[in-house]
């Protein structure tokens, strides 16, 4: 189904009618530096996809592509589905300025952006959608607390909560277990899977493979280009991962 020794991609002639994201022979990089090359295929609705791969592979480089913070060095990469254009996106938690002087309510009310704009005041809807949603994360009563005071794992769970108020169809994460411990992945990650069961599409970057292999049916196996992609127990073979750490390590390029 793909081009290249131990390679398997969704070609652009297989889309389904159902993709809400489709990318065609898409290189992503800056300037002489490619970090993603020639990929091809796409995410179809409800989907729940894992993006895997060692450091270096392209993976967040791959999600700023299809959030159009990074254009494409050639291919076409087309996103459907949402109001806006654009999928809810959560970056790592270092891309963050935990030092902005902003309560955590003030931080989640943020993602209701879309739909408040910058001088609408809240509704009471829209508070009630925002105190479900701090809820949710277990951050009720955290609501008065300076963002710059929290945890690693309670700014994960700000960030979780803030991105529920996109009220989106398709969300993006990068990461966004990598700095919290085993419970707060746990009640995160059953987060994750309740916008699944609810037809989101879902696609996160992640380095745990056995979170992977436990809780997510499609991965995307990238190392600079797409080593495999499809369901996860065909793709997380002992060959693929052992392709991918030499072609992330230039041993085949």
């Amino acid at each position: 189904m793909g081009a290249g020794v131990g390679v398997m991609a969704a070609r652009p002639d297989t889309y389904s009618p159902a993709a809400v994201i489709e990318l065609e022979e898409v290189s992503l990089g800056w300037r002489d530096k490619v970090a993603v090359r020639d990929l091809s295929g796409c995410f179809e609705k409800g989907s729940l996809t894992a993006v895997v791969g060692p450091n270096g592979a392209g993976k967040s480089t791959l999600l700023r592509g299809i959030m159009g913070l990074v254009s494409p060095l050639a291919g076409r990469i087309r996103v459907t589905g949402e109001s806006d254009g654009t999928p809810a996106f959560m970056p790592q938690q270092g891309d963050f300025d935990r030092s902005f002087p902003v309560s955590t309510r003030d931080f989640v009310a943020m993602g209701a952006w879309r739909r408040v704009g910058p001088w609408r005041a809240f509704s009471s809807a829209e508070r009630q959608r925002l105190d479900e949603a701090m809820q949710a994360v277990g951050l009720g009563d955290f609501g008065r607390r300076p963002l710059s005071t929290l945890s690693g794992g309670q700014l994960q769970r700000a960030l979780f909560a803030r991105l529920m108020l996109h009220d989106a169809d398709t969300y993006m994460l990068d990461e966004p277990f990598s700095a919290v411990d085993r419970a707060t992945t746990e009640d995160l990650m059953d987060l994750v899977l309740e916008w699944n069961r609810c037809n989101k599409t879902v696609v996160v970057v992640l380095h745990d493979l056995e979170l992977v292999r436990r809780c997510f049916p499609q991965t995307l196996l990238l190392a600079g280009q797409c080593v495999a992609w499809g369901s996860t127990d065909e793709v997380l073979t002992p060959e693929n991962l052992h392709l991918a750490r030499h072609l992330c390590a230039g041993d085949y390029l």
